[in-house]
């Protein structure tokens, strides 16, 4: 092992002691670091589940995450020319796997999907304090600590888009309401330490992602607005609206963010937005109806 090794070993080493002696508290934003943290992540329409993490610091030519009993879920050590530009943010997620059995005889091609139940995915992480450790390009330590709960935001609900013209102008107004459940995600809620409906919400996100030309996402629209919002409701800028094709596919996603940074998502597609004429964008309106 060459000494640069033996240097970074030896820090993470001594962290580990420190944060088991309990002697090692982080410090707003996050200790050492500018953001650290790590959360639960629900899609209720799609029913899928994943954990994700965010660190971020100053140079960092090595890090790595630690679960509460210390052991490393992952880490990452920059070489050759990322190794002379260094990493500042690392943003990662784990795959999504569905949150329910999809397997059906009417639907047979599920059968080789996997998934993994609300259940399983309590089962498989454990609650509580992750650990971040980050050497700088000077061989500086830095320390952070994420909590990981299960209070999970209920799925938002109600997901409607309504447009109209006034003037010139394109009003547009995505509006939605408080959900009680976690959509295709709910088996095994019992489990969890508090109802989904009573988790507070910290903060509503609201995605609008339009199909363009066949690419989804590219002129992606998004705000947040803060949980306790008198109105759910958000009006698209009309100058944003104007920028796409008359009779554009839409899909519109509301997030549940809860203070403890997880999110729980729900979408709706088929939408039509600068619609021209009915039907615009073609929809099948028995795809509508289901």
């Amino acid at each position: 092992m060459n000494r640069n090794n033996t240097i970074a070993t030896t820090a993470l080493a001594a962290a580990i002691g420190l944060l088991s002696a309990g002697s090692a508290t982080a410090t707003e934003p996050c200790g050492d670091f500018g953001e650290c943290k790590v959360l639960v992540e629900i899609n209720s329409s799609d029913g899928d589940i994943g954990f994700h993490f965010l660190m971020d610091g100053d140079e960092l030519r090595r890090a790595a995450l630690f679960n509460p009993s210390h052991r490393k879920l992952f880490g990452y050590s920059t070489r050759r020319e990322l190794g002379e530009q260094y990493l500042t943010e690392t943003f990662a997620e784990s795959a999504e796997p569905l949150c329910f059995d999809p397997t059906s005889d009417d639907d047979p091609e599920n059968d080789d999907e996997d998934f993994v139940t609300l259940t399983d995915f309590l089962d498989r992480w454990d609650d509580g304090t992750y650990y971040f450790f980050g050497i700088s390009d000077g061989w500086e330590l830095s320390l952070g600590e994420s909590e990981l709960t299960f209070n999970l935001p209920a799925a938002p609900a109600e997901l409607e888009y309504e447009e109209e013209m006034d003037g010139d102008d394109i009003e547009g107004e995505i509006s939605w309401e408080p959900g009680d459940d976690l959509g295709e995600c709910s088996d095994g809620m019992e489990l969890l330490p508090m109802a989904p409906a009573d988790v507070p919400v910290a903060a509503w996100e609201v995605v609008l992602e339009p199909d363009v030309d066949g690419i989804v996402g590219s002129y992606t629209y998004v705000v947040r607005i803060p949980g306790d919002a008198e109105e759910l409701e958000v009006e698209v800028p009309d100058d944003y609206l104007e920028t796409l094709p008359d009779n554009t596919p839409v899909k519109i996603e509301v997030g549940a963010i809860g203070f403890d940074d997880n999110a729980t998502f729900t979408e709706e597609g088929d939408i039509c937005v600068n619609e021209t004429e009915e039907d615009g964008c073609g929809f099948d309106e028995d795809d509508d109806e289901d």
